[in-house]
């Protein structure tokens, strides 16, 4: 099938550039003596799972669910391959499936570490606990995606750690970061190291979470690497990283079709697709997605506002110029479309998901997944 007989919507991932990013936290690993991760909240693509589980050495999910797509899809059948779970709060009739299938689980707060510690213990003995800390210190852009903002629900501040979880745990966890370079890094593992490392001594990792933006161009990675490797030195601990957006950085893109174009104060072209379905961070964050060979507003000829196919007055993607007039029936592409996007996407108003497209690295086309009305019928009741 060639890219022309697609039906719109469709994500599509492009293998290589998956395995380019995979290759560069490889490399990270190899040098640093660091663990990488795949958080699947940002990135979970099983199909492409048996790509990124040659490179990376587990999942970190964040709740039952996630764990079980962690264990059945990635880590089944491989004992080196970890599973890393993680929630603001375990439910009593999910922790004990949790604790069979995880071999870690990281605690919001002491109060919860105390309420499961032995339970979990007494059906997996080999499990690794540890305890999420808010090291309170974030430059992160958003306060929707600031983990260490005011009055946050995420992790243990220094003011409510309780020392006796230290009987209990294995490691620290801190996550404070979001789409940032290494110097946002290093200002949080500063605050961190100033209020817990007096806790240190014992334990066995420190989990330095997600967000780090390790393969974005121009990421100081060699800094990065030299930052794991002293703190490694400095505690005597193993080092996780955990990113999900970096892993599907740039790899593909959300592929649409004009159906309509309108007139009403400038041209709008209306698509088959939504940024409130299909894109929700162009909406939360918010941010304007590039369009392949677009302009910004009046740097090209013609101007078009591109709208989804929805009723939501907001459903806009943001105001986009050409060298030539757009008509019925062209193709959108929206680049960088494949981390954030199906993982959060939605039926609503019972818009069609996009299908999921692989470009495999020898050019072929798997299209592994087409939804239609009964994925929006049993949503519903």
């Amino acid at each position: 099938m060639s890219k022309e007989e697609l039906s719109t919507p469709y994500y599509m991932c492009d293998e290589s550039l998956l395995r380019a990013n995979l290759e560069i936290l490889d490399y990270v690993q190899k040098e640093s003596g660091a663990k990488v991760i795949l958080a699947l909240k940002g990135f979970a693509m099983w199909s492409t799972f048996p790509l990124v589980k040659q490179y990376l050495k587990g999942c970190t999910s964040s709740g039952l669910h996630e764990a079980l797509l962690a264990r059945e899809e990635f880590a089944q059948n491989d004992k080196n391959l970890e599973v890393h779970t993680y929630s603001p709060a375990f439910k009593d009739e999910d922790i004990d499936e949790i604790a069979k299938i995880s071999n870690h689980i990281v605690f919001n707060s002491p109060s919860q570490l105390f309420k499961y510690s032995k339970r979990v213990k007494k059906i997996n003995q080999k499990i690794s606990l540890s305890l999420r800390i808010n090291p309170e210190q974030s430059s992160s852009p958003k306060d929707i995606y600031n983990p260490c903002g005011v009055y946050s629900r995420l992790g243990t501040t220094l003011a409510n750690f309780d020392e006796k979880v230290l009987e209990h745990i294995d490691g620290l966890n801190f996550h404070a970061l979001c789409e940032q370079d290494v110097d946002a890094l290093e200002d949080v593992l500063k605050a961190f190291e100033e209020k817990f490392s007096k806790y240190f001594k014992n334990l066995k990792y420190i989990n330095f979470g997600g967000g780090h933006h390790i393969t974005k161009k121009g990421y100081d990675v060699e800094r990065l690497i030299k930052i794991i490797k002293d703190f490694r030195a400095k505690y005597n601990v193993d080092v996780y990283l955990e990113p999900g957006e970096a892993v599907g950085w740039e790899t593909g893109v959300l592929v649409s079709t004009v159906l309509d174009i309108v007139h009403n104060g400038m041209d709008i072209a209306i698509l088959d697709t939504s940024a409130e379905a299909h894109m929700p961070d162009t909406l939360a964050m918010p941010y304007r997605a590039m369009v392949r060979g677009s302009g910004m507003v009046g740097e090209k000829k013609y101007t078009y506002r591109f709208g989804g196919n929805t009723c939501l007055a907001g459903d806009i993607m943001g105001d986009y110029s050409f060298d030539e007039p757009l008509k019925v029936g062209d193709k959108v592409i929206f680049e960088d479309q494949i981390h954030y996007t199906f993982v959060k996407n939605t039926t609503f108003n019972g818009i069609k998901l996009p299908s999921l497209v692989i470009l495999r690295e020898d050019k072929t086309l798997d299209v592994i997944k087409e939804f239609g009305y009964q994925d929006y019928r049993n949503r519903l009741s």
